[in-house]
């Protein structure tokens, strides 16, 4: 009896372990099921765009930089996403088994992709892959600076930025069209040429272009002469006190190839001023009267709450000699002493490039845009400044003047880079020729182009 009862023990311990085994395997088959998350399957693929109307849309293709929301099935276990062949990496957190989010990395390759890949992503796990076909497309061309905002018609004007690929057609503001005598870069797409044609708006704006890789705006500065503060030829008036330059020292003979000058401009070094001596600040100065008011004259384009970082200052530069010493300081009020870095002024060193001292000059005449937050009372990365506060600081001012010093002293880089350095340019004398004309203030803003229909 006690033979069998052991026998029927060991029987129970031996089914008690094969279940639990069995157990174990099923376990960890489903847990490897789990893991993997089955075979993937792709049903849609869609935009995320929180600036768009619609900022979860349904697409068939993307361009590089563009985050994307997959949705199907077996994302789980996704170790490897490959874009046109390229490897681009996600956020594990933002995978579910459902749906996945990834962005496209700017370094995909498009056109110069393998034709077995081009056009395709491939998802990748342990023991198995999914590949579909999704178009690719470059980036969306950008416009980032025009050589001279404000041209005479048939002047040569270059339009720099990047996918600036194939531009078939150029609109100006107030509809004027260009569709011929276009030329680009054709290696990298960052600037096209065009010819500045008739009957652009006054009013100014943006100009619109498309290209093989889409369409873009330019800030919307161009040609913005409601915008002039000082043209020196009857728009504002030049303030003549101290040691300022007199309207009898503006110039007005044509200089400049290709960009010429627009009737009277002023010259920084004025004719028997001579050599600039190195060491010494207010060399030249040359202001506006002070009885100007920009908020009589701007508010009705730029109402006092526009963001700061929307507006610019403009102006155009004529160098024929080359610059590399001494500073164009800028200032919103007539309140110092010349070699300020701080406070309500901008100080312009061109000629510093990369950390390092380099010649500067034009062929022509240039636009300068200096973002009205470069100043460095409104350079604040943590205050968000208005247009009113511009206004309110030269409200409040004693003397409203407007203008610039030309100074000739050492310069800091620390104080151009705004971040630590012991690099120092010494100044040297100079009789370099700096011409300047059409201060104006313009915006920044950037209409919105899209791909789809709002």
């Amino acid at each position: 009896m006690k033979d069998i009862l052991l026998k029927n023990l060991n029987r129970s311990i031996v089914r008690f372990f094969g279940a639990f085994l069995f157990f174990l395997i099923l376990a960890g088959c489903s847990n490897d099921d789990d893991a993997t998350g089955g075979e993937i399957t792709v049903n849609a693929v869609f935009l995320q765009d929180v600036n768009s109307t619609v900022p979860d849309r349904q697409v068939e293709f993307v361009r590089l930089g563009q985050l994307l929301r997959i949705e199907g099935s077996g994302f789980t276990g996704l170790k490897r996403v490959f874009i046109n062949g390229y490897q681009t990496g996600f956020n594990p957190v933002y995978v579910s088994d459902t749906s996945m989010l990834i962005r496209v990395s700017g370094d995909t390759p498009t056109v110069e992709a393998a034709d077995e890949v081009r056009n395709t992503i491939r998802f990748v796990k342990d023991n198995s892959e999914k590949i579909i076909e999704f178009e690719i497309r470059s980036s969306a061309p950008q416009i980032t600076r025009i050589s001279h905002t404000m041209p005479k018609p048939g002047e040569e004007i270059t339009v720099y930025g990047s996918g600036l690929i194939e531009v078939t057609r150029v609109v100006f503001p107030g509809d004027v069209e260009v569709t011929s005598g276009i030329t680009f870069d054709e290696v990298d797409g960052k600037f096209f040429t065009v010819t500045m044609p008739e009957g652009v708006a006054t009013s100014g704006g943006s100009i619109y272009i498309e290209s093989a890789n889409g369409a873009a705006y330019s800030p919307a500065y161009f040609n913005f002469k409601e915008g002039v503060i000082l043209n020196f030829d009857g728009m504002g008036g030049i303030g003549e006190f101290g040691n300022t330059i007199r309207t009898s020292q503006l110039e007005s003979q044509v200089i400049g190839e290709g960009n010429t000058s627009q009737g009277t401009y002023v010259p920084h070094r004025p004719e028997g001023k001579g050599t600039f001596p190195a060491g010494s600040n207010r060399l030249s100065e040359v202001f506006t009267t002070g009885s100007e008011s920009w908020r009589t004259q701007f508010t009705p384009f730029f109402p006092t709450t526009t963001p700061l970082e929307e507006l610019a200052f403009q102006f155009d530069i004529y160098v024929p000699k080359a610059w590399n010493t001494g500073v164009l300081q800028i200032l919103l009020i007539n309140n110092f002493n010349g070699g300020e870095w701080s406070g309500g002024t901008y100080n312009y060193v061109p000629w510093i490039v990369d950390e390092e001292r380099e010649l500067f000059m034009t062929e022509g005449w240039t636009t300068v845009t200096i973002p009205f937050t470069d100043f460095y009372n409104f350079e604040a990365e943590d205050t968000e400044f208005t247009f009113a506060d511009l206004l309110a600081f030269r409200e409040a001012a004693t003397y409203k003047n407007f203008g610039m010093f030309f100074n000739n002293t050492d310069v800091l880089l620390s104080n151009v880079t705004r971040s630590p350095s012991d690099v120092e340019f010494a100044a040297t004398p100079t009789d370099v020729d700096i011409y300047t004309d059409n201060w104006r203030i313009v915006s920044l803003e950037v209409p919105t182009v899209t791909d789809f229909p709002e």
